[in-house]
């Protein structure tokens, strides 16, 4: 067989176009980049198996549970073509290299491109932790063969998943409702919002009252205080009572019971007669005690900290900062995204030490780099931390040109943070200063009263000069109240025995506050503590529980939904040890041990699935389940009498029926409305729901057209009108019209499609108690047909979500009330019509839909109709809602992330050429 000739040519196979455009600028010539765009095949689902496989120890997963949990892989449909693109490619060169992503995934990508390909050439497979010459030329000098653990740990991963999600979620669709997954972080990663949901449902308020003085040091010659300088003056809280100390919020318990032993517990008459008692009573310095102070830099980003950080500083949600950061990697702008490790490159040091001296001057850098290990359980240090690409960095100014918005704000945040982890630490002092009186009179006389106040100077910036981590929602007493305590100010040189005038003598009443729910930054940070999952995961783990209606946002807070309650409860007493979180995490644990080459992963999946040494597999915990109690499951006592239900159409109230009901008898219930939080039903608003629920049916007669009873009903949106169709019976199926066959054989009976009844919502002056059948028939016929205009386009008015309107094709108008539905004429609807669209002379039309204030520009959203369709404004950032969001399904939690994410991605580009207070802005918002 003749040997083929030689061409020359290297063909080069990563991820992604951009990743591949940026590493042609790199290579010599002979090299040909192209992309597989991400996986090429993958495992189909079940059903989608040839039919001798379906009945095979594959069917049921695509897994050959019986042979060593061997997958089934198949050429995705839509990378068919791109196989072909890259087999007719490798066919003339002379070398394949695998330069996909260093990471699991990233090995496996390379293992189904040698898989697929079948080459004939030599193999080489390289990884390089950033897209830069220096970077490729390094890799090149280090070329491997694909790593088989890896690619065994990515595939046990995937199998695992598999087994989990196809043996959990059928019992979800049978037990709660169709169209639920479970998974195997997904689910534990709910059981985390929600039980943090049940904390703030069982927590229960305490009240406690201290005291704020204002107090300055007296002037010297017998002035009054109030003569002093402002900058003299300082606050100082209430600490202790008789030397007893005096009870503040983390002294209480979530039952809020008082734990703290011997704590003095001030209501708020023994807080105002001891403020009225000191008030004449002279003060003075009890003690001052001084510390140096001390705060270090935070490590370089890891991908969990990066997706914190950035949804503290720029409020990007985690997919956002996934995405953004895959961008900035693929054009050469920062290292690869994905990593557990603080480390940083020797030349990465030395640029980060090198800009931070340029930029802030010698004294800023520390004599000797500092070197950081990560804290997160089951870290792997395979890679580096997230940091500007090259061995020296680009600082923001120098790429605002190129980079705009969230790419531009993102870049400058991992900018920011590499060179301050490289700087001095910030250095000062804290004073803390006890300070006292004893009431001179009323009914406190004679009690000893002492305050503390506490301020800290820094005399050298440091790193702060550079950059300063932000902070997630804490609880009362901690760091982020010391302002609120008196602390965290410059306190004036003082001196043990001082006397001191008090200006003001507050008390102050409080109440304990419930542990704050989640944040996407908060449960990332929860998540990677715990050692569940992988940090890299961690974005698509969120937007999974939110796509499946599990977790919703509140601004920044992650709400469970009811039906996550009734998932995790199903999961925890039926399924414990698959949400335990020990138990995932060892999981992970056992998956690095196989990327070690510690571990084979099929004798783990066997072990996993069948079972071993005694422990059950997860097909025997599925297959004896025994019966599952759904109507118990689906519950949730909120008050004595009253029941929580999750039902096919939604949460609702349901007081059960006494044992001596009549028979038939239906239970008095109530719906949930669709934006209360778990936590905010409390026994008291269920009472109140309950006793506004008016029935939940009632029939109103009969249509005397169709014959259809019409009934009014109280629904998850509100109440509204129906007809009933009655199915046909066997005798009136069997009367149908018999079909034949060619053959004149006659075809089985069809059962007819089911007919949609008619259906409208009640008017907002309408009740189920009021409306009548008349009513109800008026309402049925909407839309109503007006006419035609000049040009032949049909004009209907009809109610609608957020008001009544007309409509002309896609040309909507609001009309003042709902009874013009039933008045209205052609001529009005033409004359609204000839009118502009646009505001012009007359008032502005009502919005499609108003949401209340926007958490953060404080200004009120709206959703309104524009050139374009419909948008969503808070009358400083619009946004248009999506194409796949009918205006009736738009939530105001879904319109504040829309408007979060456009604040995040910054002014849109356009031809004009990026003005200075750009690169202003961006810089200020990250601080």
């Amino acid at each position: 067989m003749a040997t083929r000739a030689k061409t020359g040519k290297k063909l080069v196979i990563v991820e992604s176009p951009a990743k591949s455009k940026t590493i042609a600028q790199y290579l010599g010539a002979g090299f040909e980049v192209d992309a597989s765009m991400g996986h090429i095949r993958d495992l189909p689902q079940p059903s989608d198996l040839p039919a001798e496989l379906k009945k095979s120890s594959v069917g049921k997963f695509a897994v050959d549970i019986e042979h060593g949990f061997e997958p089934y892989y198949v050429v995705s449909p839509d990378k068919r073509k791109k196989v072909a693109e890259l087999k007719a490619k490798l066919k003339d060169a002379d070398e394949l290299y695998l330069a996909t992503d260093g990471d699991r995934e990233g090995e496996a990508i390379a293992w189904h491109l040698l898989e697929v390909l079948k080459p004939k050439v030599p193999v080489h497979r390289l990884t390089f932790p950033e897209i830069t010459k220096e970077a490729i030329q390094r890799a090149m000098a280090e070329l491997r063969d694909v790593d088989e653990s890896l690619v065994d740990a990515q595939e046990t991963r995937r199998v695992l998943d598999r087994l989990y999600g196809y043996e959990i979620s059928p019992v979800l669709w049978r037990k709660i409702a169709s169209g639920l997954s479970a998974g195997r972080v997904q689910s534990v990663a709910t059981r985390l919002v929600v039980e943090r949901e049940r904390e703030r449902m069982a927590f229960r308020t305490a009240d406690y009252w201290d005291l704020l003085a204002t107090v300055a040091p007296q002037v010297p010659g017998g002035g009054s205080a109030n003569d002093g300088g402002a900058a003299q003056r300082f606050q100082a809280r209430l600490a202790s009572v008789d030397g007893k100390k005096v009870a503040s919020g983390r002294d209480f318990d979530d039952r809020g019971r008082l734990t703290a032993k011997n704590a003095v517990l001030l209501d708020e008459a023994a807080a105002r007669a001891l403020a009225e008692g000191l008030e004449s009573a002279p003060f003075a310095v009890r003690s001052v005690e001084e510390k140096p102070y001390t705060r270090r830099p935070a490590a370089p980003f890891t991908t969990s900290t990066l997706q914190q950080e950035a949804a503290r500083k720029l409020r990007f949600s985690a997919r956002v900062t996934m995405q953004v950061a895959q961008r900035l990697y693929e054009n050469g702008y920062i290292t690869y995204m994905r990593t557990d490790s603080t480390a940083l490159s020797d030349q990465a040091v030395s640029a980060a030490r090198r800009q931070a001296s340029e930029l802030y001057g010698p004294d800023f850098v520390p004599s000797r780099p500092r070197v950081y290990a990560s804290k997160a359980k089951n870290a792997q240090e395979a890679h580096e931390a997230i940091r500007p690409a090259g061995d020296s960095f680009r600082t923001p100014a120098q790429v605002a040109k190129e980079l705009r918005g969230d790419e531009f704000r993102l870049y400058e945040l991992i900018w920011k943070r590499t060179v301050a982890s490289q700087m001095e630490d910030a250095k000062g002092s804290t004073a803390t200063v006890r300070l006292g009186a004893i009431a001179a009179s009323g009914e406190a006389a004679g009690r000893d009263a002492e305050f503390t106040a506490s301020g800290t100077v820094i005399t050298f910036r440091g790193f702060l000069a550079a950059y300063e981590e932000g902070r997630d929602e804490v609880r009362e007493d901690t760091e982020a109240g010391s302002a609120e305590r008196g602390d965290g100010g410059r306190l004036p040189v003082l001196a043990k025995g001082q006397a001191l005038d008090a200006l003001e003598l507050a008390a102050n009443g409080h109440q304990t506050s419930p542990p704050p729910r989640y944040t996407e930054a908060s449960l990332v940070k929860t998540l990677e503590e715990r050692g569940i999952g992988r940090p890299s995961t961690y974005a698509a783990t969120i937007s999974t529980i939110m796509d499946r209606g599990y977790v919703r946002s509140r601004g920044n807070a992650l709400v469970p939904s009811w039906i996550a309650f009734s998932v995790v409860r199903l999961l925890e007493e039926y399924f414990h040890d698959y949400v335990d979180y020990d138990f995932t995490a060892e999981m992970e644990e056992d998956l690095d041990r196989i990327a070690a080459g510690e571990q084979a992963g099929s004798d783990w999946l066997s072990a996993f699935y069948f079972g071993e040494e005694g422990k059950p597999g997860l097909t025997t915990i599925v297959n004896g389940l025994g019966e599952i109690d759904a109507r118990e499951v689906n519950s949730v006592e909120i008050a004595p009498g009253i029941v929580l239900r999750v039902g096919k159409y939604g949460p609702y109230l349901e007081k059960p029926l006494p044992a001596d009901a009549p028979e038939g008898t239906a239970p008095e219930r109530a719906n949930v409305p669709e934006d209360l939080a778990p936590d905010e039903l409390t026994a008291e608003k269920a009472l109140e729901l309950m006793e506004n629920s008016g029935p939940e049916e009632r029939v109103l007669g009969t249509d005397p057209l169709t014959g259809h009873t019409v009934v009014a009903k109280n629904g998850r949106y509100g109440a509204y009108v129906t007809e009933v169709i009655a199915e046909l019976t066997p005798e009136q199926l069997a009367a149908q019209p018999v079909e034949y066959y060619k053959n004149g054989k006659p075809k089985p009976p069809k059962k007819p499609a089911k007919v949609k009844p008619r259906t409208a919502s009640l008017f907002k002056s309408m009740s189920i108690d009021t409306v009548s059948l008349d009513d109800a028939l008026k309402l049925m016929s909407l839309p109503r047909a007006l006419g035609k205009d000049e040009e032949g386009n049909v004009i209907t008015v009809q109610n609608g979500r957020f008001g009544p309107y007309l409509k002309k094709g896609t040309d909507s108008r609001s009309i003042g009330s709902e009874e013009e539905i039933f008045t209205i004429t052609l001529e009005d609807a033409l004359t609204i019509y000839a009118q502009p669209k646009t505001r012009g002379g007359r008032a502005a039309p009502a919005p499609l839909a108003e949401f209340g204030e926007d958490p953060e520009s404080g200004k009120p959203i709206v959703v309104k109709e524009g050139r374009f369709g419909p948008y969503i404004t808070d009358g400083v950032t619009n946004i248009t809602v999506p194409r796949a969001t009918p205006i009736e399904e738009l939530t105001r939690e879904r319109a504040i992330e829309l408007l979060a994410e456009k604040r995040a991605k910054g002014p849109a580009k356009g031809p004009a050429r990026r003005s200075g207070g750009g690169g202003t802005r961006a810089k200020a918002s990250a601080k």
